[in-house]
């Protein structure tokens, strides 16, 4: 039997050294089932060369010319003409040669391993823990100065808030009658640009003057600033800009305290472009019981058939009428005049 199926005998001629000093003599060489035969024209063995320790000292040369250790002082040479038994031993060596450990193989896949990992740690979860530390170290007065900064960003567009003084103690009543979970919001009028409403860091929420001025119903309104409240609870308002912001915003905002005029720019941009995020109607709900505020005029106002909204008019918390309205007739016409100056 020898070390490949196919063969049950394979033998070559060659020319064997026994030492540095010796003179090359002729030899049978058989290939076994883990070793390389030697033997003389007798057939009585000369050496026995174990096939897992061959090597090759001429690589593609010829004739080739191997040693059982990778020294020089026993050596075979197989002529040219020898090829089926060359391949054969190639064959063998190759097979041990891929069986054998690779110690720097593993401490580079090791090195690799741990670098794909560090990369995907930086790539998918540094962005979102930097985010989620600066959400609980910021507190609500640079929320408030990050809110203020973009409201300047956004009278580029919006023009500033409409300001009216009567119009704006009624809008501040407002706000102390919907309180929300940092206590009142800051609410202004603007007068073009924001889509219904929209909600800043800090607090802030923005009206369109159509929001006011189109309705004859305060609770409209109240509708509004409850959804917007909603909006805030379900993804914290810093939080969507420094997502929009990125990672080097973030670090910013950590070690000095205020984030890169262009985020800002950016994130101004966002409000005034993108759609508001949906709010499920159980959320809303939930919202109109808590304020003591109908559902169903900021129903109607949304879509007058009352198609789209229809689970905000039929589960009306404050179907009945509430306890407290939501603003005194007086300051409801204040409010209503409040972009007429």
């Amino acid at each position: 039997m020898t070390a490949l199926h196919e063969y049950q005998r394979l033998e070559a001629r060659g020319l064997w050294r026994e030492s540095a000093e010796a003179q090359r003599r002729e030899v049978v060489v058989s290939l076994g089932d883990a070793t390389l035969i030697l033997t003389d024209a007798n057939d009585r063995p000369l050496a026995h060369w174990s096939l897992a320790a061959i090597e090759r000292l001429d690589t593609g040369a010829h004739p080739a010319l191997y040693s059982p250790d990778g020294l020089e002082d026993e050596t075979l040479e197989l002529p040219e003409d020898e090829q089926e038994m060359i391949r054969a031993i190639e064959r063998v060596r190759r097979a041990v040669e891929g069986r054998r450990p690779r110690p720097g193989r593993l401490r580079f896949g090791l090195i690799g391993a741990t670098l794909v990992a560090a990369l995907a740690l930086a790539v998918f979860w540094l962005p979102g823990a930097l985010a989620r530390h600066a959400l609980t170290v910021v507190p609500m007065v640079k929320r408030e100065a990050i809110g203020e900064a973009l409201m300047e960003r956004l009278h580029k567009v919006t023009g500033p808030a409409c300001a009216d003084r009567d119009g704006q103690r009624a809008l501040d009543r407002l706000a102390r009658r919907l309180p929300g979970v940092s206590g009142p919001p800051e609410l202004h009028v603007m007068r073009d640009g924001v889509r219904g409403a929209a909600h800043l860091p800090g607090g802030i929420i923005l009206l369109n003057q159509s929001v006011v001025e189109d309705t004859s119903d305060p609770d409209v309104v109240a509708g509004y600033i409850i959804a917007e409240q909603a909006r805030a609870r379900l993804s914290d308002p810093l939080g969507d800009v420094l997502e929009a912001a990125g990672v080097a915003a973030t670090v910013r905002l950590l070690t000095t305290g205020a984030l890169p005029e262009d985020a800002l720019d950016s994130y101004a941009h966002t409000i005034l472009t993108e759609p508001p995020v949906p709010v499920s109607d159980n959320v809303l709900l939930s919202g109109f019981e808590a304020q003591g505020v109908g559902s169903s005029p900021y129903a109607y106002a949304r879509d007058i058939s009352g198609e789209d909204t229809v689970g905000l008019i039929e589960a009306d918390p404050h179907a009945g009428g509430t306890t407290e309205p939501v603003l005194s007739d007086s300051d409801w016409l204040r409010l209503q005049a409040i972009c007429e100056r």
